[in-house]
Formats: structure tokens, sequence, C-alpha cells
């Protein structure tokens, strides 16, 4: 019998217990982003008063992320993620109790920051359950964060519809979701870790170089994470802008291009560890570039509302997969220094996410919206060709009288 099939109900339960993590912030996120138009009028804040709001959380996730790979690698992902995703539900309280903007721009930094360092902590705690079970998981992680979302928009919109104000709401949204993080935390723990391994064998030269090489690579596949979150803000800002005004629909199928991109994400999302396990992940993501981009382009060319939603709906399916690769490759490139490369791909994956729509603006401006939604298309084509960085590294031989681990 193998080890992991020894301890295969402990690994089911670390799963588990990352699914849940990862549910956490997309529940917190949604219940915010439905609440907004309720903080906005209690405290009288225009829309350049409330970007600038908005803005603390990007500046709060951004710098939490910087911080937490070294204590990822330092503690594992366990020890860090728990009381994350506790803090998570925690500071969901505050936003709806501040008297005034900076007391509510404070409030969304300390929210951005737990946000932002839990996304770096349960990526790295997926990589470690992912590597252990032996074989692809992250998509259907992802999957769970953009259910939650959908979950927490769903639940604040209609405690919204009947009347519960937003610090209600988001107060016993916050308290569930902190108990729920504490009443799982026993099974986080039961996440493997590849705290301690050992350094790389070698010369000394020939350690740094190949640590300089993973940091490329890296990077190489932050970019890539920068390209596709550029389509996904670009996405959420101007599709349904480009319906409306450019092709003249309706406001109300108008909202459908979104609609469309969100459902086919989620789809993707929970067949993309089936897709990655019987092509790989170069071919997945080879195959994802190329219905994103040319899916978005046939669309701009037709100029048809039906063929704009037929279109972000393939934009959606076609990065559904990808983000997920990318991240479950920057984890496995090195496992113990899993955090550091985690945090500096969602540092730049977040970083497309805030400037894609700004991009696609400015650009309209100087062209006009439908050459500027070209750009995430030709980005997605551009993931595409560069597929084969996503390739994880082969895992080590099987000791001797020992078949490769295998969970069903």
């Amino acid at each position: 019998m193998t080890l992991l099939a020894e301890r295969g109900p402990a690994l089911r339960r670390a799963r588990l217990a990352v699914y849940v993590m990862f549910l956490i912030p997309g529940v917190a996120i949604g219940v915010w982003t439905a609440r907004i138009p309720a903080l906005k009028e209690r405290l009288a804040l225009g829309d350049g008063q409330l970007s600038l709001a908005l803005l603390a959380i990007a500046a709060g996730a951004l710098a939490g992320m910087q911080v937490v790979g070294r204590l990822v690698d330092r503690y594992g992902s366990a020890r860090v993620m728990v009381p994350l995703a506790v803090a998570q539900g925690a500071v969901l309280l505050l936003p709806a109790a501040m008297p005034n903007l900076p007391a509510l721009a404070a409030s969304l930094a300390l929210f951005g920051a737990a946000h932002g360092s839990l996304d770096v902590s349960m990526n790295a705690g997926a990589v470690e359950v992912e590597r252990a079970w032996g074989r692809p998981l992250m998509s259907s992680f992802h999957a769970v964060f953009s259910i939650g979302g959908f979950a927490g928009a769903a639940l604040g919109g209609v405690l919204a519809h009947v009347g519960v104000g937003a610090w209600p709401t988001l107060a016993a949204t916050g308290v569930l979701l902190a108990a729920l993080a504490l009443l799982i935390s026993p099974w986080a723990f039961l996440i493997p870790s590849e705290r301690g391994t050992a350094p790389e064998a070698g010369r000394g030269d020939d350690r740094r170089s190949a640590s300089r090489a993973k940091a490329r690579g890296v990077l190489f596949l932050g970019v890539l994470g920068f390209c596709c979150m550029v389509g996904e803000g670009a996405s959420a800002d101007w599709g349904s802008v480009y319906l409306r005004e450019d092709l003249g629909s309706s406001a109300g199928f108008a909202a459908a291009a979104y609609a469309a991109f969100s459902i086919m994400m989620t789809a993707g999302r929970l067949v993309g560890d089936r897709l990655s396990a019987r092509f790989g992940p170069v071919v997945l993501v080879r195959c994802c570039g190329l219905l994103a981009g040319v899916g978005l382009s046939a669309a701009l060319l037709i100029a048809h509302p039906v063929a704009g939603v037929i279109g972000f709906g393939c934009f959606g399916a076609g990065l559904s997969c990808i983000v997920p690769q990318v991240f479950s490759a920057a984890g496995h490139r090195d496992p113990a220094r899993a955090g550091q490369a985690l945090a500096r791909v969602a540092s730049l994956g977040y970083l497309g996410f805030l400037t894609g729509p700004v991009l696609i603006g400015a650009a309209s401006e100087a062209l006009d919206l439908p050459r500027a939604l070209a750009i995430p298309a030709l980005l997605a084509l551009f993931v595409a060709l560069a597929a084969p960085a996503v390739r994880k590294p082969a895992p080590a031989a099987a000791p001797a009288g020992k078949s490769p681990d295998r969970a069903g």
C-alpha cells in the first residue's frame, strides 16, 4: 500500500479544507460588492470618493501579498492560511461601521490585506494538496472561489431587497465566515507541507544559476497571469458598455455580456482539472488561449449583440483554466519557495485586473472601444503561444519497490 493510500482520509479532509478556504474570500468579496451602494449612500460619497475608498482594497491586497509569501514558506500554508481566513471574516464587519471616508478607506485597506494574503496562502495550500493528490486539482479550487462570489453577491442582494441593512449583512456574514474557518482549521492542518525541503545538490554556481532560472520562469508566469487578468478586468467593466453603446442593445441585454463571461468561466473551471489530466496543462492553456482570443475577436468583427454575448462567453471559457494552471505551475516550480513564487504571480495578476479597465479606457479614447477590446483578445493569443511556460517539472522518481502515488 502506498503512503498516499494510507493517508487517503487525511488528504481528503485537507482537500475539503482548502475548498472552504477558497469559498470564504469568494463569499466575502461577493457580499461586500453587493452592499457597496448602501455604504455609498449612507456616507453620501461621490463617485470619485468611492473610487478612492475602493483603491484602498487594491493597495492593501498588494501590500499583503508582498509579505505573506515568505511567511508561507517559513511556517507552511496552513499556519498562515487559517488565521488569515478568520481575519477575512472579521474585517468584513468593519466597513459598514465606519463614520467617514478616511475610516472607510482604512477598513478597506485591512480588508484588502486579508484578502490578498489569503489569496496567496490558500493557493499555496492548493498546490500542496494537488502535489500529494497526484493529479490536477487547481481549477476546481478556483471554481469554488467563483461560486463563493456568486453566492455572496446573491446573499447580499437578497438581504438588500428585503430591507436588511449593510451592517447586519456584513456583520452576520463575517461572523459566519470566521466561524467556518475555525471549524475547518483542524483539517487544514492536515495539508502536506514542503517546508524544510533540502536545497538543490550541486556546486554553488550551479545552484545560483538554477535559482535565477526559476525566478525568471516565475516572472514570466506572472506576465501570463497579468495578460489574463487584464481580460477579466476589461470584461467586468467594459463588456456591457460595448454591447450597450457600440452595438445598441438594451440595458438588460447588455448585462448579459458579463453574465455570460462569468458563467462560462465558472463552468470551465469545473471541468478544467479533467481536461488538464487528459491533455496536459500545456495543451489546455494553448487551446484555452486560442478559444479566448478567437472568440472575442470574432465577436468584435461580427458586431452584433448576440455575437457579443457569445464572444464574451467564449472569452470567459477560454480564460477560465489559464490562471489556475499558471498558479499551479508557479507553485510546483520550486516547492520550498512556493509561497514567494505565488506571491509574485498573484501580484502581477492583480495589477492586470486593476489596470486592465484603465488600459482599455485609454485605448478607447485614442481609437474606439471595439479596437480597444482587441487588446485582451491579442493578449489571450499571446498566452496561447506561451503555453509551454506552464509545463511542470518532472516529479521525483519513486523509491525503489514503490509504485507512484495515486488517489481516486
